[in-house]
Protein backbone atom coordinates (compact mmCIF):
# COMPACT_ATOMS: atom_id res chain seq x y z
CA UNK A 1 0.00 0.00 0.00
CA UNK A 2 1.40 3.36 -1.01
CA UNK A 3 1.95 5.74 1.91
CA UNK A 4 0.29 9.10 1.40
CA UNK A 5 2.45 11.06 3.84
CA UNK A 6 5.67 10.39 5.74
CA UNK A 7 6.77 12.53 8.68
CA UNK A 8 10.49 13.28 8.99
CA UNK A 9 11.43 14.75 12.36
CA UNK A 10 14.72 16.67 12.55
CA UNK A 11 16.01 15.79 16.02
CA UNK A 12 19.77 16.19 15.76
CA UNK A 13 20.12 19.69 17.14
CA UNK A 14 22.82 20.44 19.70
CA UNK A 15 20.78 23.09 21.48
CA UNK A 16 23.88 25.00 22.53
CA UNK A 17 21.83 27.93 23.87
CA UNK A 18 20.54 25.61 26.60
CA UNK A 19 24.08 25.37 27.93
CA UNK A 20 24.57 22.80 30.70
CA UNK A 21 21.21 21.16 29.96
CA UNK A 22 22.40 19.83 26.60
CA UNK A 23 26.06 19.06 27.27
CA UNK A 24 25.40 15.32 27.04
CA UNK A 25 21.90 15.11 25.61
CA UNK A 26 20.19 16.15 22.36
CA UNK A 27 17.82 19.09 22.69
CA UNK A 28 14.69 17.07 21.70
CA UNK A 29 15.41 14.71 24.62
CA UNK A 30 15.48 17.48 27.25
CA UNK A 31 12.82 16.79 29.93
CA UNK A 32 9.71 18.95 29.99
CA UNK A 33 6.66 19.28 32.20
CA UNK A 34 7.67 16.75 34.84
CA UNK A 35 7.16 13.54 32.87
CA UNK A 36 7.74 14.30 29.18
CA UNK A 37 10.62 15.03 26.82
CA UNK A 38 10.39 17.79 24.22
CA UNK A 39 10.12 15.44 21.23
CA UNK A 40 6.99 13.83 22.74
CA UNK A 41 4.88 16.74 21.50
CA UNK A 42 5.89 16.36 17.86
CA UNK A 43 5.51 12.57 17.95
CA UNK A 44 2.10 12.81 19.62
CA UNK A 45 0.99 15.39 17.06
CA UNK A 46 1.83 12.89 14.32
CA UNK A 47 -0.21 10.08 15.85
CA UNK A 48 -3.12 12.38 16.74
CA UNK A 49 -3.05 13.55 13.09
CA UNK A 50 -3.26 9.93 11.87
CA UNK A 51 0.33 9.93 10.61
CA UNK A 52 1.85 6.60 11.57
CA UNK A 53 5.00 6.47 9.44
CA UNK A 54 7.74 8.52 11.07
CA UNK A 55 11.48 8.88 10.56
CA UNK A 56 13.51 10.60 13.28
CA UNK A 57 16.82 12.05 12.12
CA UNK A 58 19.36 12.20 14.95
CA UNK A 59 22.91 13.46 15.19
CA UNK A 60 24.16 15.12 18.37
CA UNK A 61 24.41 12.99 21.59
CA UNK A 62 21.65 10.54 20.52
CA UNK A 63 21.98 7.94 23.32
CA UNK A 64 19.21 9.21 25.64
CA UNK A 65 16.99 10.13 22.69
CA UNK A 66 17.37 6.71 21.06
CA UNK A 67 16.57 4.95 24.33
CA UNK A 68 13.50 7.13 24.78
CA UNK A 69 12.23 6.48 21.26
CA UNK A 70 12.86 2.71 21.33
CA UNK A 71 10.62 1.15 18.66
CA UNK A 72 7.91 3.79 18.92
CA UNK A 73 5.56 1.62 20.95
CA UNK A 74 4.85 4.38 23.49
CA UNK A 75 3.17 6.39 20.70
CA UNK A 76 1.50 3.45 18.96
CA UNK A 77 4.05 3.49 16.15
CA UNK A 78 4.89 -0.21 16.33
CA UNK A 79 1.75 -1.70 14.79
CA UNK A 80 0.59 -2.85 11.39
CA UNK A 81 1.12 -0.16 8.70
CA UNK A 82 2.97 1.95 11.26
CA UNK A 83 6.61 2.47 12.12
CA UNK A 84 9.19 4.72 13.77
CA UNK A 85 12.67 4.57 12.28
CA UNK A 86 15.67 6.25 13.92
CA UNK A 87 18.00 7.61 11.23
CA UNK A 88 21.58 8.42 12.24
CA UNK A 89 24.43 9.95 10.22
CA UNK A 90 26.45 7.46 8.21
CA UNK A 91 29.40 7.49 5.87
CA UNK A 92 28.14 7.70 2.30
CA UNK A 93 30.08 6.87 -0.86
CA UNK A 94 31.22 10.47 -1.15
CA UNK A 95 32.66 10.35 2.38
CA UNK A 96 30.13 12.76 3.88
CA UNK A 97 28.91 12.03 7.40
CA UNK A 98 27.41 14.93 9.31
CA UNK A 99 24.23 16.67 8.20
CA UNK A 100 25.10 20.19 7.04
CA UNK A 101 21.57 21.59 7.14
CA UNK A 102 17.90 20.67 7.25
CA UNK A 103 17.62 19.91 3.53
CA UNK A 104 20.92 18.02 3.55
CA UNK A 105 19.57 15.79 6.34
CA UNK A 106 16.59 14.90 4.15
CA UNK A 107 18.84 14.30 1.13
CA UNK A 108 21.11 11.98 3.13
CA UNK A 109 18.06 9.87 4.01
CA UNK A 110 16.60 9.77 0.51
CA UNK A 111 16.94 5.98 0.31
CA UNK A 112 14.76 5.55 3.38
CA UNK A 113 12.11 7.91 2.01
CA UNK A 114 12.14 6.16 -1.36
CA UNK A 115 11.50 2.82 0.35
CA UNK A 116 8.40 4.26 2.02
CA UNK A 117 7.49 5.94 -1.29
CA UNK A 118 5.22 8.72 0.06
CA UNK A 119 3.32 11.22 -2.02
CA UNK A 120 4.01 13.93 0.54
CA UNK A 121 6.80 14.47 3.07
CA UNK A 122 6.04 16.37 6.26
CA UNK A 123 9.24 17.88 7.68
CA UNK A 124 9.11 18.70 11.39
CA UNK A 125 11.36 19.94 14.15
CA UNK A 126 11.71 17.79 17.25
CA UNK A 127 12.35 20.65 19.64
CA UNK A 128 9.18 22.74 19.85
CA UNK A 129 6.33 22.60 22.36
CA UNK A 130 2.92 22.74 20.66
CA UNK A 131 -0.14 20.76 19.61
CA UNK A 132 -1.12 20.85 15.94
CA UNK A 133 -3.33 18.84 13.61
CA UNK A 134 -1.15 18.16 10.56
CA UNK A 135 -4.14 16.67 8.70
CA UNK A 136 -5.66 20.15 8.39
CA UNK A 137 -2.40 21.46 6.98
CA UNK A 138 -2.33 18.62 4.44
CA UNK A 139 -5.91 19.42 3.41
CA UNK A 140 -4.91 23.04 2.76
CA UNK A 141 -1.86 21.85 0.80
CA UNK A 142 -4.09 19.77 -1.48
CA UNK A 143 -6.75 22.49 -1.88
CA UNK A 144 -4.09 24.97 -3.01
CA UNK A 145 -2.51 22.42 -5.36
CA UNK A 146 0.71 23.46 -3.65
CA UNK A 147 4.20 22.15 -4.23
CA UNK A 148 5.24 23.33 -0.78
CA UNK A 149 3.24 24.51 2.24
CA UNK A 150 4.93 26.29 5.14
CA UNK A 151 3.22 26.60 8.50
CA UNK A 152 3.41 30.14 9.89
CA UNK A 153 2.45 31.83 13.11
CA UNK A 154 2.01 35.51 13.93
CA UNK A 155 4.73 36.77 16.26
CA UNK A 156 5.06 40.21 17.86
CA UNK A 157 6.32 42.64 15.23
CA UNK A 158 9.25 43.63 17.40
CA UNK A 159 10.42 40.00 17.42
CA UNK A 160 9.86 39.27 13.72
CA UNK A 161 13.51 39.94 12.80
CA UNK A 162 14.46 36.76 14.72
CA UNK A 163 12.51 34.53 12.33
CA UNK A 164 12.19 33.57 8.70
CA UNK A 165 9.34 35.76 7.45
CA UNK A 166 6.84 34.79 4.73
CA UNK A 167 5.41 37.61 2.63
CA UNK A 168 2.15 36.47 1.03
CA UNK A 169 -0.53 37.69 -1.38
CA UNK A 170 -4.27 37.83 -0.67
CA UNK A 171 -4.57 34.08 -1.34
CA UNK A 172 -1.81 33.12 1.13
CA UNK A 173 0.60 32.28 -1.67
CA UNK A 174 4.17 33.08 -0.63
CA UNK A 175 5.71 35.64 -2.94
CA UNK A 176 8.83 36.39 -0.92
CA UNK A 177 10.81 34.78 1.89
CA UNK A 178 13.11 36.80 4.13
CA UNK A 179 15.50 35.05 6.51
CA UNK A 180 15.71 37.12 9.72
CA UNK A 181 15.19 40.50 8.01
CA UNK A 182 16.34 43.65 9.80
CA UNK A 183 13.13 45.41 8.74
CA UNK A 184 10.42 42.74 8.32
CA UNK A 185 7.42 43.54 6.13
CA UNK A 186 5.03 41.45 8.24
CA UNK A 187 5.00 39.14 11.24
CA UNK A 188 4.23 35.76 9.62
CA UNK A 189 7.05 33.64 10.99
CA UNK A 190 7.97 30.22 9.65
CA UNK A 191 7.51 27.46 12.27
CA UNK A 192 9.92 25.10 10.51
CA UNK A 193 7.01 22.84 9.54
CA UNK A 194 6.83 21.97 5.83
CA UNK A 195 4.78 19.73 3.54
CA UNK A 196 6.54 18.92 0.26
CA UNK A 197 5.41 16.97 -2.78
CA UNK A 198 8.13 14.34 -2.52
CA UNK A 199 8.66 13.71 -6.23
CA UNK A 200 9.57 17.34 -6.91
CA UNK A 201 11.63 17.85 -3.73
CA UNK A 202 13.54 14.69 -4.55
CA UNK A 203 14.35 16.04 -8.00
CA UNK A 204 15.49 19.40 -6.58
CA UNK A 205 17.78 17.83 -3.98
CA UNK A 206 19.22 15.25 -6.37
CA UNK A 207 19.88 17.83 -9.10
CA UNK A 208 21.58 20.12 -6.60
CA UNK A 209 23.78 17.31 -5.33
CA UNK A 210 24.87 16.39 -8.85
CA UNK A 211 25.46 20.04 -9.75
CA UNK A 212 26.83 22.09 -6.84
CA UNK A 213 25.41 20.69 -3.59
CA UNK A 214 24.17 24.10 -2.49
CA UNK A 215 20.68 23.03 -1.39
CA UNK A 216 21.66 22.46 2.24
CA UNK A 217 18.99 24.30 4.19
CA UNK A 218 15.25 24.70 3.64
CA UNK A 219 15.08 28.29 4.88
CA UNK A 220 18.22 29.63 3.25
CA UNK A 221 18.19 27.68 -0.01
CA UNK A 222 15.22 25.46 -0.86
CA UNK A 223 12.31 27.81 -0.14
CA UNK A 224 13.83 30.76 -2.05
CA UNK A 225 14.58 28.40 -4.94
CA UNK A 226 10.96 27.20 -5.02
CA UNK A 227 9.64 30.77 -5.04
CA UNK A 228 12.11 32.00 -7.68
CA UNK A 229 11.27 29.09 -9.99
CA UNK A 230 7.52 29.82 -9.79
CA UNK A 231 6.53 26.78 -7.71
CA UNK A 232 3.25 27.05 -5.82
CA UNK A 233 4.37 27.85 -2.27
CA UNK A 234 1.65 28.59 0.30
CA UNK A 235 1.57 29.66 3.92
CA UNK A 236 -0.62 27.79 6.38
CA UNK A 237 -1.72 30.01 9.25
CA UNK A 238 -1.49 28.25 12.61
CA UNK A 239 -3.45 29.60 15.55
CA UNK A 240 -2.60 28.06 18.88
CA UNK A 241 0.17 27.57 21.39
CA UNK A 242 3.66 27.16 19.96
CA UNK A 243 6.91 27.70 21.79
CA UNK A 244 10.48 27.40 20.58
CA UNK A 245 12.24 26.33 23.78
CA UNK A 246 15.71 26.99 22.45
CA UNK A 247 16.92 29.15 25.33
CA UNK A 248 17.03 28.65 29.09
CA UNK A 249 14.57 31.52 29.54
CA UNK A 250 12.06 30.15 27.00
CA UNK A 251 12.33 26.60 28.43
CA UNK A 252 11.69 27.90 31.94
CA UNK A 253 8.80 30.09 30.75
CA UNK A 254 7.12 27.24 28.85
CA UNK A 255 7.33 25.02 31.93
CA UNK A 256 5.86 27.75 34.14
CA UNK A 257 2.96 28.14 31.69
CA UNK A 258 2.53 24.37 31.74
CA UNK A 259 1.72 24.46 35.46
CA UNK A 260 -1.53 26.35 34.87
CA UNK A 261 -4.51 23.95 34.89
CA UNK A 262 -6.02 25.80 31.92
CA UNK A 263 -2.77 26.14 29.95
CA UNK A 264 -3.11 26.69 26.20
CA UNK A 265 -1.71 23.24 25.42
CA UNK A 266 -4.92 21.84 26.96
CA UNK A 267 -3.11 18.79 28.27
CA UNK A 268 -6.29 17.35 29.75
CA UNK A 269 -8.00 17.02 26.37
CA UNK A 270 -8.85 13.28 26.10
CA UNK A 271 -8.99 13.58 22.32
CA UNK A 272 -5.43 14.88 21.98
CA UNK A 273 -3.20 12.95 24.33
CA UNK A 274 0.52 13.59 24.67
CA UNK A 275 2.24 10.24 25.04
CA UNK A 276 5.70 9.49 26.39
CA UNK A 277 7.92 6.62 27.51
CA UNK A 278 7.34 6.31 31.24
CA UNK A 279 9.84 5.40 33.89
CA UNK A 280 8.72 2.59 36.18
CA UNK A 281 8.52 4.51 39.45
CA UNK A 282 6.64 4.16 42.73
CA UNK A 283 3.88 6.61 43.65
CA UNK A 284 4.90 10.07 44.85
CA UNK A 285 5.34 10.51 48.60
CA UNK A 286 4.57 13.72 50.52
CA UNK A 287 5.76 13.62 54.13
CA UNK A 288 3.99 15.31 57.04
CA UNK A 289 6.39 18.25 56.73
CA UNK A 290 5.73 18.78 53.03
CA UNK A 291 3.94 21.87 51.75
CA UNK A 292 3.00 22.01 48.07
CA UNK A 293 1.06 24.71 46.20
CA UNK A 294 0.45 25.43 42.48
CA UNK A 295 2.89 22.73 41.44
CA UNK A 296 3.18 19.53 39.42
CA UNK A 297 4.62 16.54 41.31
CA UNK A 298 5.46 13.46 39.22
CA UNK A 299 5.65 9.76 40.09
CA UNK A 300 8.53 8.56 42.23
CA UNK A 301 9.03 11.91 43.97
CA UNK A 302 9.84 12.29 47.67
CA UNK A 303 8.74 15.66 49.03
CA UNK A 304 9.54 16.69 52.59
CA UNK A 305 10.12 20.41 52.01
CA UNK A 306 8.21 23.33 50.54
CA UNK A 307 7.35 23.50 46.84
CA UNK A 308 5.66 26.59 45.37
CA UNK A 309 4.75 27.13 41.70
CA UNK A 310 7.27 24.56 40.49
CA UNK A 311 7.60 21.29 38.60
CA UNK A 312 9.17 18.32 40.37
CA UNK A 313 9.94 15.66 37.77
CA UNK A 314 9.94 11.88 38.03
CA UNK A 315 12.03 10.37 40.86
CA UNK A 316 13.23 13.75 42.14
CA UNK A 317 13.63 14.52 45.86
CA UNK A 318 13.07 17.65 47.93
CA UNK A 319 14.38 16.95 51.44
CA UNK A 320 13.34 18.41 54.82
CA UNK A 321 13.26 22.20 55.19
CA UNK A 322 14.26 22.70 51.55
CA UNK A 323 12.35 25.35 49.59
CA UNK A 324 11.70 25.27 45.84
CA UNK A 325 10.00 28.28 44.23
CA UNK A 326 9.32 29.07 40.53
CA UNK A 327 11.67 26.28 39.47
CA UNK A 328 11.98 23.08 37.46
CA UNK A 329 13.57 20.07 39.12
CA UNK A 330 14.32 17.52 36.40
CA UNK A 331 14.16 13.70 36.74
CA UNK A 332 16.28 12.07 39.41
CA UNK A 333 17.58 15.33 40.89
CA UNK A 334 18.03 15.68 44.66
CA UNK A 335 17.56 18.85 46.68
CA UNK A 336 19.22 18.57 50.06
CA UNK A 337 17.96 19.55 53.50
CA UNK A 338 17.50 23.26 54.00
CA UNK A 339 18.48 24.11 50.42
CA UNK A 340 16.84 27.07 48.69
CA UNK A 341 16.00 27.00 44.98
CA UNK A 342 14.47 30.09 43.33
CA UNK A 343 13.84 30.70 39.59
CA UNK A 344 16.08 27.84 38.54
CA UNK A 345 16.32 24.72 36.40
CA UNK A 346 18.03 21.79 38.10
CA UNK A 347 19.15 19.21 35.53
CA UNK A 348 18.64 15.45 35.47
CA UNK A 349 20.30 13.53 38.32
CA UNK A 350 21.87 16.71 39.68
CA UNK A 351 22.53 17.08 43.42
CA UNK A 352 22.03 20.34 45.29
CA UNK A 353 23.49 19.80 48.74
CA UNK A 354 22.20 20.71 52.19
CA UNK A 355 21.77 24.43 52.80
CA UNK A 356 22.89 25.31 49.26
CA UNK A 357 21.32 28.39 47.68
CA UNK A 358 20.51 28.55 43.95
CA UNK A 359 18.85 31.84 42.94
CA UNK A 360 18.02 33.20 39.52
CA UNK A 361 17.28 36.83 40.26
CA UNK A 362 18.31 38.54 37.01
CA UNK A 363 18.40 35.43 34.82
CA UNK A 364 17.32 31.83 35.32
CA UNK A 365 19.88 29.84 37.31
CA UNK A 366 20.92 26.47 35.89
CA UNK A 367 22.39 23.39 37.55
CA UNK A 368 23.63 21.02 34.85
CA UNK A 369 22.74 17.38 34.31
CA UNK A 370 24.56 15.30 36.93
CA UNK A 371 26.19 18.37 38.45
CA UNK A 372 26.88 18.22 42.19
CA UNK A 373 26.76 21.34 44.34
CA UNK A 374 27.64 20.75 47.99
CA UNK A 375 26.89 17.59 49.92
CA UNK A 376 23.61 15.92 50.88
CA UNK A 377 23.54 14.44 54.38
CA UNK A 378 22.48 10.85 54.85
CA UNK A 379 18.88 10.36 53.82
CA UNK A 380 16.27 9.47 56.38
Amino acid sequence: MKTEILAMILAGGKGSRLGKLTQNIAKPAVPFGGRYRIIDFTLSNCVNSNIYNVGVITQYEPLVLNSHLSNGDSWGLDGLNAGLTVLQPFSANDGSKWFEGTAHAIFQNMDFIDRVSPEYVLVLSGDHIYTMDYEKMLEAHKENNASLTVSVIEVPMEEASRFGIMNTDEHNRVIEFEEKPEEPKNNLASMGIYIFNWAYLREVLLTSHQKDGEMLDFGKHVIPSYINSGERVYAYNFEGYWKDVGTVESLWQANMEFILPDNELNMRDPNWKISTRHRVSPPQYLSSSAFVSESLISNGCYIAGEVNHSIISTDAQVRDDAKVVDSIIMPGARIGKGASIYRAIVGENAVVGDLAVIEGDEEIAVVGNGEVIGVCSNED
